[in-house]
């Protein structure tokens, strides 16, 4: 018996449910061949290849010298909380209180902390997928029941009101959304938020837990609306998670926030007191600065992530084999590739799942991206254009490539 197999006794149940993340790994496997030298093109991580905008450094360096570095209150700093505030009243038209406000190490642990302090055994929380590799296991790890609905791309892969109403039980705790979405850059309309509402009003025990995070990478003129905004009615149930990572490029910053009613705002930070404590003192004063100082840095990042998805797009569809929608937000591209499945690759590997596909072409093409398996929803695939155009290019005629060498 293995070590590992022998300490499998200590492990929890619950966390015996967890898969490993399917994101992180694919990146850790993208470092380790680079780290070999193998010119490896990743595709794989979810984070923007911008730097961090100067005056929000400048912040951060601000306070550090102004000896900013003690412990804060454990669920955020009041000046972050107070441009929080004044974010969601700009953006979103909706107001909170200091008290209805959540600040986290990271937007993860804001979804972590409010389903465990609201899930019970039994609970279930409706997944919509295609979904973030994250969101099940976050729901398994604190005892919860994740109940996944499929979409299709026929419908944009999107829930419909149907389905939700089909999927809600009395066990039903959250219906978990995210728009614009990862992995498929779909996103929700007024139209079709006010319609996934109207089920919930019937519903009064379902609370809803709406991940933002790519709220402002949005393309084509898309307009952005948040659930609570368009269904006021869901105002007092539903958490509206965002955070600085993808907007404002600070993924290692590790700053994430929600706004929600107040009751559950104080059994999140609860949860803090007793697991992480507060988020990164430095870190918040650089988010302060990051929600109150200038934005035009963002549409002009959305430009070449425009042009980026646009070249992939197009690329994607013209090698035989994939077809990909053309997504409304976020920074990936999630292609369907059903045709080469029970194909053979160039060096004889039989391709029976999207999962030996990205296998493959990483082994093979070098090209690092998430078979969609590890979404629930296959077989696609993953892949992120927050990089170079150059790369991408790369990229495709790489897959392309690989696509005509299949057998």
């Amino acid at each position: 018996m293995s070590k590992s197999n022998a300490n499998s006794e200590f492990i929890s149940r619950n966390l015996a449910r967890v898969a490993p993340s399917a994101t992180m790994a694919v990146t850790q496997a993208a470092r380790e061949m680079k780290a070999k030298g193998i010119d490896v093109i990743s595709l794989g991580a979810g984070e923007p290849d911008f730097d961090t905008p100067d005056h929000i450094k400048a912040a951060a360096s601000e306070a550090i010298a102004a000896g900013k570095t003690n412990y804060t209150n454990v669920d955020g700093i009041s000046e972050l909380k107070e441009q929080i505030c004044y974010k969601f009243q700009r953006d979103n038209g909706l107001s909170y209180s200091f008290e209805q406000v959540n600040v986290s190490p990271g937007g993860k642990p804001v979804l972590f902390n409010a389903l465990l302090a609201t899930l019970n055994a039994g609970d279930e929380v409706i997944v919509p997928a295609p979904c973030w590799v994250s969101y099940p296991e976050m729901v398994r790890m604190v005892g919860g029941t994740p109940i996944i609905v499929k979409s299709e791309s026929a419908n944009g892969f999107k829930l419909s009101p149907a389905q939700l109403e089909d999927a809600i039980t009395p066990r039903t705790k959250w219906l978990m959304l995210n728009s614009p979405s990862n992995p498929t850059g779909a996103c929700y309309s007024r139209d079709e938020l006010t319609a996934l509402g109207e089920v919930l009003l019937r519903h009064p025990h379902v609370l809803v837990l709406t991940d933002d995070i790519y709220e402002h990478l949005v393309y084509d003129g898309f307009e952005f609306f948040t659930i609570a905004q368009v269904v006021p009615e869901l105002y007092e149930r539903t958490l509206t998670m965002n955070g600085v990572s993808k907007a404002y490029a600070m993924t290692g910053w590790r700053i994430g926030y929600g706004a929600g009613p107040e009751w559950l705002i104080r059994a999140m930070a609860k949860v803090m007191g007793q697991s992480t404590s507060n988020p990164c003192s430095v870190s918040q004063w650089a988010a302060v600065a990051a929600l109150s100082g200038p934005h035009d840095f963002i549409a002009e990042w959305n430009k070449a992530y425009t042009a980026r998805r646009n070249y992939v797009v197009k690329a994607l569809n013209a090698i035989d084999g994939l077809t990909c929608l053309t997504p409304d937000g976020a920074f990936y591209v999630y292609p369907d590739c059903n045709d080469w499945i029970g194909q053979t690759t160039a060096s004889g590997t039989l391709l029976s799942t999207d999962v030996d596909i990205a296998e493959a072409v990483l082994r093979e093409s070098h090209i690092a991206l998430v078979p969609g398996t590890a979404f629930h929803s296959s077989p696609h695939l993953r892949l992120s254009y927050a990089t170079d155009m150059n790369s991408l290019k790369e990229a495709c005629s790489r897959l392309s490539a690989f696509a005509k060498n299949l057998i």
